[in-house]
């Protein structure tokens, strides 16, 4: 509106002066048409360059928004920004916003559910694996031991199961898992957790290397949650590695990231990004699992606003899955990055 009350003033400024200001009585009917023509001109040309800089700048806080959507992360439901978006785009900003908000209470409730679901089936689950684990140790016929140790491992896996559920919804961001972080030395940490699983890799005589640079590299996050991704990493590596094959533990210091490594045959290209949804799991899966390992990963990471990238074949022999986290900040409020390197 501005620019095309400038045209009008111009044009009422250029009828004045040429009305008033030039000596009509010496001008010839062809000056009147050349100058009637060349202000023709000079308005379309400066009409157009006022429609066109007045829809582009209408239209680029649409594109501002239209970007903010493309970079966000599935699981980001925050709201999105209404200021400076277009009077007639803003019912749509609001109730996309009134949509989101209704989709994260909906997820919420579920991760509610599974994370209630899960704990509830642990006792009973748990005494099933109590009873079969008393009926091996007697005396049994052959058809009935067998029976008994698939109840046994039919409990364990849903044992497992349950519990990376219940990990999944404490690692859900909604959940606020930074109130609980803690100062710690990362290097320190890894080789605590990490000779946990010392007695597993030896019965399955799979070596475990540790590389971790002597000074201390610190963070901030929840041991608890740690030890479930590095144990998830681990577990992973001895599943689909090669059996009597080497799993690598790395720690970096600039910046403080950990890497877990295998010589297995790695991961199938068109299964690289697929592995970390829940439940999926590859056709050229040989092991058993639930699909969960990575998942809970890549929500681990998330809750630490760490970064993730897996490389394997054929950039690497095998499988490598780094995890960078932020270095640590006062209060341990950390800001999550919803994407890969």
């Amino acid at each position: 509106m501005p620019a095309i009350l400038l045209l009008v003033v111009l044009d009422l400024a250029a009828t004045w002066v040429i009305t008033h200001k030039i000596d009509l009585a010496i001008w010839m009917l062809e000056d009147f048409f050349w100058l009637m023509v060349v202000g023709q001109i000079v308005l379309m040309a400066a009409s157009a360059w006022v429609v066109v800089h007045g829809v582009r700048s209408g239209l680029r806080s649409v594109n501002l928004l239209s970007e903010e959507i493309r970079q966000r992360s599935i699981d980001d439901m925050q709201p999105l920004e209404v200021a400076g978006v277009p009077a007639e785009m803003e019912p749509l900003v609001r109730h996309t916003n009134d949509l989101l908000a209704r989709l994260d209470s909906s997820l919420a409730a579920q991760r509610r559910f599974i994370g209630h679901a899960a704990h509830q089936l642990r006792t009973p689950l748990s005494g099933l694996r109590l009873e079969s684990e008393l009926m091996l140790s007697r005396p049994l016929p052959d058809d009935v031991r067998a029976r008994a140790e698939r109840i046994k491992a039919v409990s364990d896996r849903m044992i497992r199961l349950g519990q990376q559920l219940l990990v999944l919804a404490r690692a859900d961001p909604n959940a606020r898992p930074q109130d609980s972080f803690q100062r710690i030395d990362l290097c320190d940490w890894v080789r605590a957790s990490g000779a946990e699983w010392i007695p597993r890799t030896r019965a399955a005589q799979v070596q475990l290397d540790l590389v971790a640079p002597e000074e201390s590299v610190w963070i901030d996050a929840d041991p608890l949650l740690l030890d479930e991704l590095l144990g998830n990493l681990i577990d992973n590596a001895m599943r689909y590695g090669n059996p009597g094959g080497c799993i690598t533990l790395n720690v970096g210091s600039n910046p403080p990231s950990l890497t877990v490594m295998d010589d297995g045959p790695g991961i199938p290209v068109d299964d690289q990004d697929r592995v970390f949804e829940a439940f999926y799991r590859s056709p050229s899966a040989t092991a058993g699992g639930s699909g969960l390992g990575l998942a809970i990963v890549r929500e681990i990471a998330h809750a630490h606003g760490a970064w993730w990238k897996l490389t394997s074949r054929p950039e690497y022999p095998g499988t490598r899955l780094s995890v960078v986290f932020p270095g640590p900040r006062k209060g341990a409020q950390l800001t999550r990055h919803d994407k890969q390197v």
